[in-house]
């Protein structure tokens, strides 16, 4: 099959289908910044080619070069034989229109926190003054606290890891977007170096929240992910309890906390069962991002 698709597949165009077709036959699982295989093989060609991702229509009669074509077999043989998330073998990932550097050291960049931050958080902070000092706790490759910097431009902000791998690739983004004045990073356990003087206005977080249940069944792409930024204990709630103990002498009273927790309401619910969120509705769902607020949380 090598041979005849790299002497007969002369297009962009002819390498999306082949690429369409290679996935849907490899039962592949997505969920890792595409979530179809149409949309995972524009993304695998384009980047493959170093075409911007968001301007296909101009390049899908374009030519595509016999190196080319080795480079592009070889990629979607990764991603459909290795099962190897795109991200990883093209060593970035996009989310909110950015580009970031990834590799196995860092959880490929999808959270729908990002919605939010682009939103300002409306309409839920509305009545709010811009926060002045910002913390993203599990920072991994660092795209949230990015984010966030570029939407509250006056902020301060820093950004938490406990993996010393995964705090040089955020180091590496920071710099891509200029951003090394406004952004420290901190190796830390959750915000547990962070001085308790309750000055955070907010707290972004994205933890490890993954039950030990769901470990098991991880689909091989996501086992390509570092597991400690995604196993959360027996009930996922390990690391939310940590943030949770940990955030009471650190955020503001006016601040807010916005928690990721992805599927696991349930348990967080029987964890914290005197904790009273609002649930932040996003493009995929509106039970899987809270905000909570400061007053609620020091005790």
């Amino acid at each position: 099959m090598q041979q005849e698709a790299i002497e007969h597949l002369g297009t962009v165009r002819d390498w999306i289908r082949f690429g369409v077709s290679r996935l849907e036959k490899s039962g592949v699982v997505y969920g890792q910044g595409t979530d179809n295989a149409w949309d995972e093989s524009v993304f695998l060609v384009l980047r493959t080619l170093d075409l911007p991702v968001d301007e296909l229509e101009p390049f899908l009669d374009a030519r595509v070069l016999p190196q080319e074509r080795h480079r592009l077999y070889h990629v979607l043989d990764r991603r459909c034989r290795d099962q190897i998330p795109a991200a990883y073998i093209l060593g970035e990932a996009w989310l909110s229109g950015l580009r970031f550097i990834v590799n196995e050291d860092v959880l490929i960049p999808r959270s729908p926190v990002s919605e939010l931050i682009q939103e300002g958080f409306s309409p839920w902070l509305d009545d709010r003054p811009e926060p002045g000092r910002i913390v993203d706790a599990c920072t991994g490759s660092g795209c949230l606290a990015i984010l966030a910097a570029l939407r509250f431009p006056h902020a301060e902000v820093l950004a938490t890891d406990i993996s010393e791998r995964a705090l040089a690739v955020a180091a590496q983004n920071i710099a891509l977007y200029g951003l090394t004045d406004r952004i420290t990073l901190v190796q830390t356990d959750m915000i547990e170096a962070l001085a308790p003087d309750n000055t955070c206005d907010l707290i972004l977080c994205n933890p490890p929240y993954v039950n030990s249940t769901s470990m098991t069944a991880l689909p091989a792409e996501f086992q390509h992910e570092p597991e400690l930024a995604l196993t959360g204990g027996q009930d996922g709630m390990q690391l939310v309890a940590r943030l949770i103990e940990q955030i009471q002498s650190r955020i503001s009273p006016t601040g807010h906390l916005i928690l990721e927790i992805g599927h696991e309401k349930a348990h967080f619910e029987s964890a914290f069962p005197d904790l009273n969120p609002t649930w932040l509705q996003t493009e995929a769902a509106d039970d899987q991002i809270m905000l909570l607020a400061g007053n609620d949380l020091i005790k």
